[in-house]
């Protein structure tokens, strides 16, 4: 492993104008007296690597010496091809730039590993997107981006779900995560994380205020409060159904994140789901007569008035409804109507 080690210690000290001895050894998970035998290969390799003594010394190069080698195996090749499969650059408008940087790193590449990254490219497709129900659009990504990446503070106008009216934050990003396709801006409001989906803002306004974060937090410090926060939040309601076995796989798929343990081995099965409101529950209407629930009672009083809701709503006749060329008409049933919460 040492020539793996001596290409490594190249490569940093290409990219910093000087390191301690003892961060490189840190880095390298070797000590401090490996690193300066390490130093002394290198420079009777003919590499111009020398070390300074002192309070500010450290390894260093020599100013305007670089090397083209990459170091990079086959793996590691495929690795960054993979990268560029998805479409996450290109909601950043950075996909240009990532195919330039490739056909660099291409270039660059050892002609033995150059056929793999190639192949990588054109056999692995990476579609963060779900399935159903797939994310809006990205809203003012744009302008969040300009934001992180200039550290200035934001104002938004922002929606939250299940409102119409938007409300308006002074935040300090921390910078932009995409999750399942879905982008969000995770930031400061008040000294407090918080999550910002990119599809509910209405508005964003980059501040010439320098940005005020917290000391010694990072993007994944706070993304990882915030997702802990999500995925431990405690469910509200616990509802057992009956599944028809033929509907089981499609449930599992689209509210699989509710269901809190494997379902039962009958025909229908028995599935535990834990909601974190009444309102969630009402999802399972949408399976129709192969979905029953059993327990609570007040879940089943709940979809049985929105049950005889829907019913009404579609039995009403005699009535003017719009049709499509937007007059109306009497006598034909509803289309396109919500059922009444």
């Amino acid at each position: 492993m040492k020539s793996s080690r001596l290409l490594s210690i190249l490569l940093l000290l290409q990219n910093r104008d000087r390191m301690p001895a003892a961060e490189l050894a840190e880095r390298l998970e070797v000590s401090v007296r490996t690193v300066y035998r390490d130093v002394e290969s290198l420079s009777a390799a003919g590499v111009p690597v020398y070390a300074e003594r002192g309070r500010h010394g450290g390894i260093r190069l020599l100013p305007g010496y670089r090397t083209d080698v990459t170091g990079l195996t086959a793996d590691e090749a495929r690795a960054l091809f993979v990268l560029a499969a998805g479409d996450t650059h290109s909601a950043l408008g950075l996909d240009a730039a990532l195919g330039s940087a490739l056909r660099k790193v291409m270039a660059a590449l050892p002609a033995p590993h150059r056929p793999a990254a190639e192949a990588t490219g054109r056999r692995i497709l990476v579609d963060p997107v779900r399935w159903m129900p797939g994310p809006g659009p990205t809203g003012e990504l744009g302008e969040l981006q300009d934001a992180v990446f200039t550290d200035r503070r934001l104002r938004l106008r922002y929606r939250h779900s299940g409102t119409t009216r938007p409300r308006a934050y002074t935040v300090d990003p921390y910078g932009l995560v995409a999750k399942a396709g879905v982008w969000y801006l995770v930031a400061d409001h008040r000294g407090r994380p918080r999550l910002y989906r990119a599809d509910r803002t209405e508005a964003v306004t980059v501040l010439d205020d320098p940005v005020r974060r917290r000391p010694g937090v990072e993007l994944a410090d706070a993304w990882d409060v915030l997702r802990r926060e999500v995925e431990q939040r405690p469910a509200g309601l616990h509802v057992t159904a009956l599944v028809r076995r033929t509907r089981l796989e499609m449930l599992l798929r689209i509210l699989g994140r509710f269901v809190t343990g494997p379902p039962g081995d009958g025909d229908p099965a028995t599935v535990e789901f834990a909601f974190p409101d009444p309102r969630g529950a009402r999802s399972l209407l949408a399976y129709g007569p192969d979905v029953e629930v059993v327990a609570p009672q007040e879940v089943r009083d709940d979809l049985a008035r929105m049950a005889a809701a829907v019913v009404r709503q579609y039995e009403r006749q005699g009535e003017e409804v719009p049709s499509p060329g937007g007059t109306r008409r009497p006598g034909t049933p509803r289309t396109g109507a919500h059922p009444a919460s």
